[in-house]
């Protein structure tokens, strides 16, 4: 199988550049785009020989000669309209596929507070139809610059061979179809406009309803929503009417104007057969060549109107073609040693608006567990998502003598291991949910989050597929597959958010002690509601109104802190409830 190269691109915004990108292929559209549509007058010319042929009763060799000469020319032609079709095919694909792995960069390329504020719908919309539409036009414009272009010029000047006259004179009608095309563009490109909106919109709201579908369910939504999903989808239809009926409907309307020149080139045309300035051959071919390019000025016409609309796609993917020439650098991270400082730190989302948190300061460093808790609303998970260096901050954070922000993108990712408080699994085996492709061991990970005995239960082990196409897991069971990928490389800095809530006490008794145990080269950064087991962390960060309230051990909180004693205090007492 072949496989498929990327070329970069030079100025991918510019749409002349996808052509020169593909030159070779560009070449040989134009060999065969002008060798058939340059050939194609040769049928009706030879098609009117043998008509004059038969007509003068010329011998049967010179007929079947001349019959001969027809069909090799027409497959000849045929051949080289195969070909021109094929090269036109493989540059709309391959700029397809071009298009969208430079959309498909952009996208992982953005920041984490613009992916924030893309609409998923419409990133699904401009990513697939989207692109569809821009290299369809694209393809179709190349085609027809040959196939109505080309042809038309040679129709033209083989109709001024035979008559000038007669071709000028009916000629005439041809502008004005192309003239009610280029009135209508505009109005063309404001319905495309107005569709693909709306396209976009509907793949929102059904991403949207297929996300939360259990949410409306419950709450006796769904009648509501499918009859908002109604009229949407009717707002879609008539918008999709209004695009193509101008745009379908008008070429026969061009056409008959342009074939209006058909009467007087049947009655020029035959007066000089009658006073026999033409035999009944040359006026059979040129009614042909004048039919062609009538029609075909008709689908130039139409062209118009089908460029307008592609236009639309393409100012709408344009932002979003970026020739991201990403390459990841050796990230040689030191896993000895590692210190993080956080001081004065505040994070307020989007930037400018009112702080989340502020303020909060404190210290960690190998092999220690730092917990973070506070009551609701009080910017735990928040601290935890500032931590990733994704999002702009103020204040300061200190990854061993060096400012976070100041590191790559990429050795963020090589240094820092997220387990948000929401679990997300691929629709994949066990295996790949855990390694993402890699080839790694994940044994002793599966021991470490308790998932070993889970396994066991399932027939196919690691290979197991779970998601969306798998089978159904618990929520415990998802919060530590999640786990045991965050936790599989023994990153520099772990932060795990929540990672306990859905699985049972003494599975999280057991988790601590693993982490604990297991885990001495990475400082874990370990946030939850739930503090029982906090006795075993090293230090914790208290947060109270979006500060840090109180910093210090379990036992110096417990002694100076009213606020986490009371904490403590009350979900040990509900544990014992539980309990009995």
């Amino acid at each position: 199988m072949t496989r498929l190269k990327f070329r970069p691109i030079d100025r991918p915004d510019q749409i002349i550049n996808y052509w020169k990108n593909e030159k070779l292929v560009v070449i040989c559209i134009v060999i065969f785009g002008l060798g058939y549509n340059g050939a194609a007058v040769l049928g009706p010319i030879y098609q009117g020989k043998l008509i004059d042929s038969l007509v003068h009763g010329d011998e049967l060799a010179a007929v079947v000669l001349l019959t001969l000469t027809f069909i090799a020319l027409i497959a000849a032609i045929q051949l080289m309209r195969y070909f021109k079709r094929f090269y036109i095919r493989r540059f709309a694909n391959s700029t397809s596929a071009t298009m969208r792995l430079m959309i498909y960069n952009n996208i992982l390329h953005k920041s984490i507070p613009e992916l924030d504020n893309e609409n998923i719908g419409n990133l699904m919309t401009r990513a697939i139809s989207d692109v569809d539409l821009c290299v369809e036009g694209m393809r179709k414009f190349t085609t027809e610059v040959f196939d109505t272009g080309v042809l038309m010029v040679a129709y033209y000047i083989a109709m001024l061979l035979y008559d000038v006259r007669i071709t000028i004179l009916a000629s005439l009608f041809i502008p004005l179809a192309m003239l009610l095309a280029e009135k209508l563009k505009n109005v063309v490109y404001k319905y495309s406009i107005d569709y693909r909106n709306q396209s976009s919109y509907i793949a929102g709201i059904t991403y949207d309803s297929i996300e939360n579908a259990m949410l409306y369910r419950a709450s006796g939504l769904e009648g509501q929503n499918r009859s908002k999903y109604g009229r949407e989808l009717e707002s879609l239809q008539n918008k999709a009417i209004k695009t193509n009926l101008l745009e379908n409907s008008m070429e026969p309307i061009y056409n008959v104007i342009a074939m209006l020149g058909i009467i007087l080139v049947i009655y020029l045309g035959g007066s000089k057969v009658i006073n026999g300035g033409w035999t009944v051959g040359v006026f059979s071919a040129y009614i042909i060549m004048f039919a062609a390019m009538a029609d075909k000025a008709g689908k130039a016409a139409r062209l118009v109107n089908s460029v307008q609309k592609s236009q639309v796609s393409w100012q709408r993917i344009k932002p979003y073609l970026t020739d991201f020439q990403h390459k990841v650098a050796n990230c040689n991270l030191d896993k000895t040693n590692t210190t993080l400082s956080v001081n004065n730190l505040s994070f307020s989302y989007p930037p400018g608006n009112e702080n989340i948190i502020e303020k909060i300061t404190f210290e960690g460093r190998q092999g220690e567990i730092i917990g973070i808790t506070g009551s609701i609303a009080s910017g735990k998970s928040t601290l935890g998502l500032s931590l990733l260096g994704l999002y702009p901050y103020s204040g300061s954070i200190v990854i061993d003598d060096k400012e976070l922000r100041n590191f790559t993108e990429y050795e963020r990712s090589q240094m820092i291991a997220y387990l948000g408080h929401k679990p997300q699994l691929l629709s994949d085996s066990i295996y790949n949910n855990i390694t993402l492709g890699n080839e790694q061991d994940i044994e002793q990970v599966l021991k470490d989050v308790c998932f070993d005995n889970d396994l066991q239960t399932m027939p196919d082990g690691i290979n197991t597929m779970v998601g969306n196409s798998g089978i159904r897991l618990s929520g415990g069971q998802q919060a530590r597959i999640a786990l045991a990928r965050t936790l599989l490389n023994h990153s520099k800095i772990i932060i795990l958010d929540d990672p306990f809530a859905a699985v049972d006490m003494n599975t999280e008794e057991q988790i601590m002690d693993n982490l604990r145990s297991h885990f001495k080269n990475s400082l874990i950064i370990l946030i939850s509601h739930r503090i029982t087991m906090f006795k075993k962390v090293d230090r914790i960060v208290l947060l109270y109104n979006n500060q840090a309230a109180d910093y210090g051990t379990h036992d110096e909180l417990m002694q100076n802190s009213r606020l986490y004693a009371e904490i403590f205090n009350l979900q040990i007492i509900a544990g014992e409830d539980t309990d009995e």
